[in-house]
């Protein structure tokens, strides 16, 4: 269930009881210059000057749908100081790590950091973010762990940030947006999945991103409604992309989460790969198994935004489908469409999936966890 309005509820004894992982925390700049003092000073020039030309705006101010202002935010989101949702550790910590019991917290900074257009800029903009997660956030709260913000489209270079803090225990992942210039799965991108398996780092693939292509097959949508419908798409086509290009046959060891893109799409899309795969399968070598296995052995999901159908069991039945060792429990704090953890996924569970759910799964999936 989706919460839109005010919510801040007080931590219930299941809540303080059921000790939680959220997998999706979006910190947020102060101001617009908040990563200048990361920068060297050509660079806090060149935004200055000539801004960060990004291909599109995303979950920023000035985006094209309504949704994208007031800061995509909760309107019980802004802390006191008046600064933006998400940019207050000690609002965080009160409204939503220590109401509702969170444990960990994986930080998604989505910054405006990923640029494609220049790649030299985006990877410096990418490392002043790792070190801002890191001095505002992860040390100063065990309990928020960091994504290592990498761009995508300069592999050696997404490699080097991800060497620079693979070692560094407030990183739990490397983060990606689900939108990419070309399919995740193509070569050039391999050296970054190669990185990832080689430090032991799973990839979150945050839905969004630096493409400059439309959302959508047929253009760009009229209504957010659109817009935000078809971000899932994405997921499906990056999920399709590595199995079918052969990287989880490459790298077996890899671990990816598809992040804030539903999770209805999974089964089907299985059985619908493994249908074509049967008929098809000459044309992809390096897909030596039907696809649903590796959909079944590397892909993990979070929860938000859930997707719930009107009967209870269906979702549970939607759940076995996927695989209850492959779900994690994600709130979107602090933007609108936060799923409250006592509120969310009511359905039949055992006391032994319900940990695994909100917590078993995340601390088994993550690095620097325990």
């Amino acid at each position: 269930m989706s919460m839109t309005d005010d919510i801040a509820p007080e931590p219930s004894e299941k809540a303080t009881k059921l000790r939680m992982v959220d997998c999706d925390i979006h910190p947020a700049l102060k101001h617009k210059k908040a990563l200048h003092p990361y920068l060297e000073q050509r660079w806090r020039q060149h935004l200055d000057e000539f801004g960060a030309l990004a291909h599109c705006v995303y979950a920023t101010r000035g985006g094209p749908y309504p949704r994208f202002t007031p800061e995509t935010a909760r309107r019980d989101a802004w802390p006191p100081n008046g600064n933006p949702p998400g940019s207050d550790l000690e609002f965080m910590q009160t409204q939503h790590l220590d109401a509702h019991g969170i444990e960990y917290g994986i930080l998604q900074p989505i910054v405006g950091a990923n640029n494609a257009r220049n790649t030299d800029l985006s990877a410096a903009l990418c490392t002043a973010t790792n070190r801002w997660q890191v001095d505002e956030f992860t040390s100063r709260d065990p309990r928020l762990k960091a994504s290592i913000h990498i761009g995508a489209e300069d592999a050696e270079l997404a490699v080097a940030e991800i060497e620079r803090w693979a070692g560094d225990r407030n990183f739990a992942q490397i983060q990606l947006g689900s939108r990419s210039v070309e399919p995740i799965g193509r070569k050039r991108y391999w050296p970054i999945f190669e990185a990832a398996v080689r430090n032991d780092m799973p990839i979150g693939f945050h839905v969004g991103g630096p493409s400059p292509y439309a959302p959508s097959p047929s253009g760009w949508p009229d209504y957010y409604l659109e817009d935000h419908h078809v971000l899932t798409h994405s997921a499906h086509a990056q999920v399709s992309s590595m199995i079918l290009e052969g990287v989880f046959e490459l790298f077996p060891r890899l671990r990816v989460v598809m992040i804030e893109a539903g999770f209805a799409w999974v089964p089907s899309l299985g059985w619908r790969l493994d249908n074509h795969w049967r008929k098809l399968r000459t044309e992809t070598p390096l897909c030596k198994r039907p696809p649903s296995e590796y959909l079944r052995q590397n892909v993990w999901f979070t929860t938000q935004p859930a997707d719930e159908p009107e009967r209870r069991e269906d979702l549970r039945f939607l759940f076995e489908q996927i695989g209850f060792d492959r779900m994690m429990f994600a709130t979107d704090y602090p933007h609108w469409d936060f799923d409250d953890p006592e509120r969310a996924l009511v359905m039949p569970m055992s006391k032994d999936e319900r940990q695994m759910l909100f917590r078993g799964n995340a601390m088994k999936f993550y690095a620097n966890l325990d």
